[in-house]
């Protein structure tokens, strides 16, 4: 019988009295090597290292990615744990693609082919230029395509808000003109600015949607929203530094006797409102219609050979007139007033695309450590894990794409990386062996889809089919209002009474998800129907951004949603029965 039971019944064997008395050491903080303050210590420093500008924002292909593994790797065998796992090494290795590089600019090419004018015999040609007209997009692949063109909107299919812009049209084979963003952004009130929605405008899902739907090859170009939206933030922007300006000389004028100084300070603050003024016009003359750099929207090489380009309106615009006898602002004034697609064929027109992207691999690491179990349960296992990379300059993934800066990912997840360290450091640290073998893993490329975890079920250090638990820690560091998300509730048939009996004295203000599908590395387990835990503090609006920084950590929250943590480990590997697996939606 499962210990959760035997604690409810309140039976008096000597197991369960010397349990109870290892739960309340727990419960005080005993089994702690050092006091409450030093605890808070750890996790303060470990969280600070792994989000420091230093790790750059541990991305895939970065040293600082390669720093956190190492990093981890030396508490994980500073707190007792077996770490010469995988040939004498705590890591687990795989390959992930690391950024694109771009071909040179005589592989990278597109011409559209069109109707011969009036009085000709050969067809038009329109050659776009590299770096003014388009650029290559790193989330594409390498091909040499020649196709018909379609206008497919905005290459989107949603169920919420209902919206389909491939419903009408058939797109196989064909290279296509993608809007950028969403139908109705002037409009706060349709379902595409919900969090939920906003996923079809990222640049990954568009193109996606394209391959899905079999496209050749995919254009995208600015949306006439966000073009009139960045010239009116541009010109906002100069007019405020020209009003600073005007202040600022106005308020020298009034000091009769600056001194040197004085005079000084004015003349750097003037010149720097100046540079700014000057750095704003030179946006305006350049035109708001501006191309991504090859970068910039992701790194994505799911579409190895699908090339993706983004180009300016106006080099598209000649295309979309011949053809339709219509704008491209046309045609979106036509989907946001009638919230219905305008996708169609760009008759006689075919586009000659060619792109040469070429995507490197790079090793990433899974850092394991192990605590052996004694007695006839040491082949069982529970794993307790976390991811410790992040999404580096930001690009595919973050929620500020139009941003290329370091994002540091305090809670997401240097978290519930430091989180996992002193969990083992706790575990490792009781008086009683544990019954049963604990594994602790920080999982790499989780933000690319949880792949770490998907790679270690795969191939697993210890069999799946005797790993009885696993609980996961993703985004803990900004507890608010003693809120808890706990999904897995339902994942096992004790799990609901296990995590509502230990709150009796934690106290949180729980949120239970039975489910054990969730977007962190726990899910890969369920799938392999293993009963999971998975913490977590909600989502805020720093999430994904560059500014998840370590000083908007609740440290204290950290600590006590560790002691739960250990203490659910705790009773998992006291039990004598493994938790007994359920299915959940």
């Amino acid at each position: 019988m499962w210990r959760g039971q035997q604690f409810e019944r309140a039976a008096v064997s000597l197991r369960q009295a010397y349990v109870i008395v290892s739960a309340t050491v727990f419960a005080l903080g005993v089994l702690d090597a050092a006091e409450p303050e030093g605890s808070a210590a750890r996790l303060a420093g470990a969280v600070q290292f792994l989000s420091s500008d230093d790790l750059e924002g541990r991305g895939v292909g970065t040293d600082g990615l390669d720093k956190a593994a190492d990093y981890i790797a030396s508490e994980f065998a500073k707190a007792g744990l077996q770490t010469e796992l995988f040939d004498g090494s705590p890591f687990q290795v795989f390959q992930e693609p690391a950024d694109a590089e771009l071909g040179p600019a005589t592989e990278n090419t597109i011409e559209f082919i069109g109707p011969a004018l009036e009085g000709r015999d050969e067809p038009q040609r329109i050659s776009l230029e590299i770096g003014s007209d388009f650029h290559p997009m790193a989330l594409g692949g390498t091909a040499d395509v020649q196709a018909p063109l379609v206008f497919a909107g905005y290459g989107i299919s949603a169920k919420d808000p209902q919206y389909d812009d491939y419903a009408d049209i058939d797109v196989k084979g064909k290279v296509l003109v993608l809007l950028r963003k969403h139908p109705g952004q002037a409009d706060k009130d349709i379902a595409f600015h919900t969090r939920r929605g906003q996923r079809h405008a990222y640049f990954i899902t568009k193109v996606a949607n394209a391959f899905e739907h079999g496209a050749r090859a995919v254009i995208i170009v600015n949306d006439a929203h966000g073009v009139t939206q960045t010239r009116q933030n541009a010109e906002n922007a100069r007019d405020e530094e020209v009003k600073k300006l005007i202040a600022r000389r106005n308020a020298f004028k009034k000091n009769e006797t600056p001194t040197t100084d004085e005079r000084e300070q004015y003349l750097n603050e003037i010149d720097k409102i100046i540079g700014r003024i000057e750095e704003l016009e030179q946006q305006l003359s350049a035109g708001a219609d501006k191309i991504l750099q090859f970068g910039e929207g992701g790194q994505s090489s799911n579409w190895k050979t699908l090339p993706v380009y983004f180009a300016a309106r106006a080099a598209i615009e000649p295309v979309v007139q011949s053809a339709l006898g219509k704008s491209l602002a046309d045609l979106e004034r036509q989907i946001d007033h009638e919230f219905t697609p305008q996708s169609q064929v760009l008759e006689g027109w075919d586009a000659h695309c060619r792109a040469m992207v070429t995507h490197r691999q790079v090793d990433v690491k899974n850092v394991l450590g192990v605590l052996e179990g004694e007695g006839s349960l040491a082949e069982e296992t529970i794993i307790l894990g976390a991811h410790y990379d992040h999404l580096g300059n930001g690009g595919n993934g973050s929620l500020a794409p139009w941003t290329r800066a370091i994002h540091n990912g305090a809670d997401d997840n240097a978290s519930g990386t430091s989180t996992l360290l002193e969990v083992a450091r706790r575990l490792a640290s009781r008086p009683q062996k544990s019954r049963r073998r604990l594994v602790f893993i920080a999982f790499t490329a989780e933000e690319r889809g949880l792949n770490g975890s998907t790679y270690y079920v795969k191939n697993p250090l210890v069999p799946l089919e005797n790993t009885v638990a696993m609980l996961n820690m993703d985004m803990v560091g900004r507890l608010t209002d003693n809120k808890l998300v706990v999904y897995g509730t339902g994942t096992a048939v004790e799990f609901d009474g296990l995590i509502e009996g230990l709150n009796k004295r934690y106290q949180f203000d729980i949120t239970k998800k039975p489910t054990g599908y969730g977007p962190s590395d726990h899910q890969s387990f369920y799938k392999q129907k293993i009963p999971v835990f998975h913490f977590y503090t909600n989502t805020h609006s720093d999430y994904h951004r560059p500014s998840d920084d370590f000083d908007k950590i609740n440290v204290a929250g950290m600590l006590r949603i560790a002691d739960l943590v250990a203490e659910i480990a705790d009773r998992i590997d006291g039990a004598d029965e493994r938790p007994a697996y359920q299915d959940t939606k």
